[in-house]
């Protein structure tokens, strides 16, 4: 899946949906750092993408950048809040929580 998404980009098909796949494929084969790269380009081609906004604060705290992790997930609620997508809305603000707890 991923490769085809890499093929995709490299071709110069660059949008917030195909980047939002890429970071996901790579958070989901545990590399946050590569994830953080895509999911900060789609949020820079769509800044209401909450679901983008969410998995870029899952990828930074994996890098174990916590600040980072923040900042994505506070820009995240502004996002969801705006649009009305309560759902990640509660969920970020889960993730603000625990991280609360670990500092």
């Amino acid at each position: 899946m991923r490769e085809s998404l890499e093929k995709m980009l490299a071709k110069g098909v660059d949008n917030a949906l195909l980047r939002f796949g890429l970071g996901k494929a790579w958070l989901d084969e545990g590399n946050g750092a590569e994830a953080a790269v895509h999911l900060q380009r789609c949020v820079e081609l769509d800044p209401k993408y909450s679901a983008a906004w969410k998995l870029l604060g899952k990828a930074h705290q994996l890098h174990g950048d916590k600040a980072a992790a923040r900042q994505a997930w506070e820009q995240g609620l502004e996002a969801a809040r705006t649009h009305g997508d309560k759902q990640a809305e509660k969920e970020m603000t889960v993730f603000l929580k625990k991280l609360d707890k670990t500092l």
